[in-house]
């Protein structure tokens, strides 16, 4: 038990605590906007799923560390570029991304149909809806496991990192939800972010190293900018609301 009184190993714990829920951030956002399809009744049991689902794949993940760092290795080559289990993950995670937050702005944008069976909605929609969750946590987990490993060496500290951020992505993810649904401005951000994080998946998987800061500090500024038109937008709502004159009723009672 001599590393419960290393600072070393608790500052790395901290550090990789931190990282994990930066790096889960997007899984955050692209669960909520899955979930956020699913009858309300059906949305917090589905979104804790996926989170916890995503606690489990990184967890597998990390046990099996000398298959992830194998993953690294060329398996073939293709025009004299060596092509790794990890580029082919990141290229189809990205073109998945790519396809789905085109998907959903396209049903934000045009509406989709409503009418289907309710029993049909709570029984396929919930299994096609964790699938989708597992595919994206498999990609958004493999360079965060990846980041863990090169940065800790000991397994159950990069475990307790990766089940104590998950439980922050789980307290916060219901206000995540809520403020993207409350907001269908902040949502199409949000999926242009996803098409983003897409993009420099695909680009990673070519050895196309794109600066995430930059991509980081692009998303925090058009986030900073949409925030600062929400609260134009509701400070006008409010404003015109209260000076609406007051409206006296026409109709006198016994006349």
């Amino acid at each position: 038990m001599e590393w419960l009184t290393n600072p070393e190993i608790w500052i790395a714990f901290f550090t990789l605590t931190a990282l994990e829920i930066v790096l889960g951030i997007d899984n955050i956002i692209m669960i909520s906007i899955l979930v956020s399809r699913m009858p309300k009744p059906m949305q917090p049991r589905t979104r804790i799923f996926g989170l916890a689902l995503a606690m489990v794949t990184r967890i597998l993940l990390l046990l099996s560390i000398t298959w992830v760092m194998r993953l690294t290795a060329d398996l073939f080559v293709v025009f004299e570029h060596g092509v790794s289990g990890r580029d082919l993950i990141l290229f189809f995670g990205g073109l998945f991304l790519l396809w789905k937050s085109s998907q959903e702005i396209f049903h934000g944008l045009e509406g989709e149909d409503e009418t289907a069976d309710e029993s049909s909605v709570k029984g396929g929609k919930f299994l096609y809806t964790i699938i989708q969750i597992a595919i994206i946590d498999i990609v958004f987990s493999l360079d965060s496991v990846i980041t863990a490993v090169g940065m800790v060496a000991h397994v159950p500290v990069m475990i307790a990192a990766i089940i104590v951020a998950v439980l922050v992505m789980m307290l916060c993810s219901g206000v995540i939800s809520n403020f993207i649904d409350k907001h269908p401005s902040l949502k199409m951000l949000a999926l242009s972010f996803l098409i983003v994080v897409g993009v420099v998946l695909i680009a990673e998987s070519f050895d196309v190293h794109i600066p995430k800061g930059a991509v980081y500090f692009a998303m925090a500024f058009s986030l900073a900018v949409e925030a600062i038109n929400i609260r134009m937008r509701t400070a006008i709502a409010k404003k015109k609301k209260q000076s609406e004159p007051v409206k006296l009723r026409k109709d006198v009672p016994g006349q």
